[in-house]
């Protein structure tokens, strides 16, 4: 075999071509929430100085523009930005001072628990009514499932948080987010309470797909021909639907949850807000009516690490729950 053929076989490997594809997909995310920034009216003298911005000199702007960095064309501040990215230095926050990596690293992890109460919810909530509505398909069961989807996916997810809000306050005199954020490890009693009501309404959300997968791939499942030679043998109908149906219909269960993680985590923005929860998407909406160009881009090129992260984990699961997937 020549050299080139080998350099042929190599790169177009599974491996690698995963791998170039993740690194071209993180390229394109950065190239696009770089320039939907830039097409976003005003800039970072705007944002920090509000209407003040009109009774600058141009010399005062001049010397904002350069230390806000954007004194430079755009490919210039796009490879200056990304430069830093790469080495670990995401800047700094001009309006609180603080480093952007150090802010990352308080927000993330309560966006990443949010997201998994979230999904916790969502999955169980979803495998039970999506089992519940496929065990009898076309009757009254299968309609109240049905509409149970329905309903979860119709009702924005702010309007469920502000009823929750609105009730549990006035009506109940409860609301433990307007108390300072508990972190799990600080006070996990306090963290569950606050975590609790944001995580059911994005768990609401999840359930939704997650019903409608799976009651389509357990319908789907129960046609096969192994189904039907394990109900002819006589094995319980629980050990049927568990360790058969289910069991051969979780994988495309387990791509929905997924996604959905992975949705939640960049999809939380209105969640945490109502909620007051000092997450990623807290940070990432501060930044942008602030102009903040370092704390947006550095926050979705960490949210789309992530995402593609799980997507990898994911892949890994598939072996676990079927051992005929190989690649």
């Amino acid at each position: 075999m020549s050299f080139g053929e080998r350099i042929s076989r190599i790169l177009l490997s599974t491996p690698v071509l995963r791998i170039g594809s993740i690194l071209s997909m993180l390229f394109g995310i950065s190239i696009f929430v770089f320039l939907v920034l830039r097409v976003i009216p005003g800039d970072s003298i705007v944002g920090a100085f509000g209407i003040e911005t009109g009774v600058l000199t141009p010399e005062q702007i001049a010397q904002l523009k350069i230390y806000y960095g954007i004194d430079k064309s755009l490919p210039m501040q796009y490879l200056s930005w990304m430069q830093s990215f790469l080495t670990g230095n995401m800047g700094y926050s001009y309006s609180t001072g603080i480093s952007i990596a150090s802010l990352t690293a308080k927000a993330l992890p309560v966006t990443i628990e949010l997201a998994l109460i979230g999904t916790i919810l969502g999955v169980v909530m979803g495998i039970a009514v999506g089992t519940f509505s496929a065990r009898k398909p076309g009757s009254i069961r299968d309609f109240a499932g049905q509409l149970f989807g329905l309903m979860a996916l119709a009702v924005p997810g702010f309007v469920l948080s502000t009823t929750i809000v609105t009730i549990m306050a006035n009506k109940f005199h409860y609301f433990p987010n307007g108390y300072e954020f508990e972190r799990l490890w600080e006070d996990p009693w306090m963290n569950l309470q606050q975590m609790l009501f944001p995580g059911l309404v994005l768990g609401i959300a999840v359930a939704a797909p997650v019903m409608r997968t799976t009651r389509s791939a357990l319908l789907e499942t129960v046609d096969k021909d192994f189904v039907r030679t394990a109900i002819g043998k006589g094995v319980n109908s629980r050990k049927v639907q568990t360790r058969h149906i289910l069991r051969n219909s979780l994988i495309p269960i387990v791509t929905m949850t997924g996604i959905q993680f992975g949705y939640l985590l960049g999809g939380a923005v209105i969640v945490e807000n109502i909620f007051s929860l000092p997450g990623m998407g807290r940070q990432v909406l501060y930044a942008i009516t602030r102009r903040e160009y370092a704390t947006v881009q550095s926050s979705v090129m960490v949210f789309a690490i992530l995402f593609i992260a799980i997507n990898v984990i994911t892949d890994l699961i598939y072996r676990k729950v079927d051992p005929r997937i190989k690649k």
